[in-house]
């Protein structure tokens, strides 16, 4: 089977690269090339801007492939540049979104199905803030999953949206680098803050999972009936677990300090501290999934062993981007333990 991946060195993107070798298929990869992929017998490496329509028409005209994941539409224009390239046929077409989607809508109330995402939206938030960051990549795939739609109709070619939370993986340490957030905190002995106690409920899927799902939906012999599916773990736990899990499996102390949004809003460390909380981690609900592709993924016991061994064994050159308040973090830590 020839395998196109627009994306190699992501986590998700990586993992995927490496189960389409595993399965025997050949992989060709289009990626900008910041980083170097491994060499590997029936792998291919096109490099390319995905924005770029010169580019991306240069590398793939007239090319024919079984089946096509994409990792890097993030609106519609990136999905029209692909269905625009002359003589591709890209089989069947899987695009990775987000979990996003549904958190742009006025009163998201996850765990979400995928009819969720019908819902009325919210305003948009104002410019330069955390929200509309994530509010533009959540209307940015919503716009993608569209587009994807239509080109799919208008082609006569099979297409899916997969809908996945925060990925966790073995190699997240070099991207976004969230799980080693935690771990910085928990290892440098300090107190930790806990938003809110921890009691917010967290999900995420695993990549390996992520992974195994793509070769199956290029391998099967059906295609899902929905335009759009969400894929995660099978189960949820509170943030505070969680954090309490990785401190376990790091083999350090967890002295969680609980404290209110409103307390870390006024010491503008909301958007810093606490990876996975607050409004924009969405908890998207599998179940259609799992009947659709006949697959079940990992819960978090299972898989998060290996990806704390691998971020400890492999720790990232940087740190998290929130840590670098992590004075002002012990400092309101001390203050609410007096």
């Amino acid at each position: 089977m020839q395998v196109l991946l627009l994306g190699g060195s992501g986590l998700l993107s990586g993992a995927a690269r490496e189960a389409f070798l595993a399965a025997g298929h050949d992989v060709t990869v289009f990626t900008r090339g910041e980083r170097a992929l491994p060499q590997a017998a029936h792998l291919r490496t096109l490099r390319g801007d995905r924005r770029d329509a010169v580019a991306i028409t240069t590398a793939l005209a007239g090319q024919r492939f079984d089946f096509t994941a994409d990792f890097l539409a993030f609106d519609a224009g990136d999905v029209a540049r692909l269905f625009a390239v002359p003589g591709l046929a890209p089989g069947r077409v899987t695009m990775i979104s987000t979990g996003q989607v549904y958190l742009v809508t006025a009163n998201p109330r996850p765990p979400f199905c995928e009819s969720d995402a019908d819902a009325p939206l919210m305003p948009e938030p104002a410019a330069g803030t955390r929200a509309h960051a994530n509010w533009v990549y959540g209307m940015g795939k919503r716009a993608a999953e569209a587009a994807l739609v239509q080109a799919g109709s208008e082609r006569g070619v099979p297409t899916l949206a997969l809908r996945l939370p925060v990925v966790q993986g073995e190699a997240d340490g070099g991207n976004s680098r969230r799980l080693w957030g935690w771990l910085e905190r928990l290892r440098d002995g300090g107190p930790v803050l806990m938003p809110e106690g921890g009691v917010q409920p967290v999900r995420f899927v695993y990549a390996g999972d992520a992974a195994a799902a793509l070769v199956r939906l290029a391998e099967g012999p059906a295609w899902p009936a929905q335009p759009a599916l969400n894929l995660a773990q099978p189960d949820e736990c509170s943030l505070g677990d969680f954090v309490l899990e990785v401190a376990r499996l790091a083999g350090v102390p967890a002295r969680l300090v609980p404290v209110d949004a409103a307390t870390l809003a006024t010491a503008g460390l909301a958007d810093t501290c606490a990876p996975y909380w607050g409004r924009w981690c969405s908890r998207p609900d599998p179940a259609a999934a799992f009947v659709a592709l006949e697959f079940r993924t990992r819960g978090v016991t299972e898989y998060l062993p290996s990806v704390v061994r691998a971020h400890l064994a492999n720790p990232p050159a940087a740190s998290h981007e929130g840590y670098a308040y992590r004075a002002e973090e012990l400092a309101l830590a001390a203050r609410l333990e007096a």
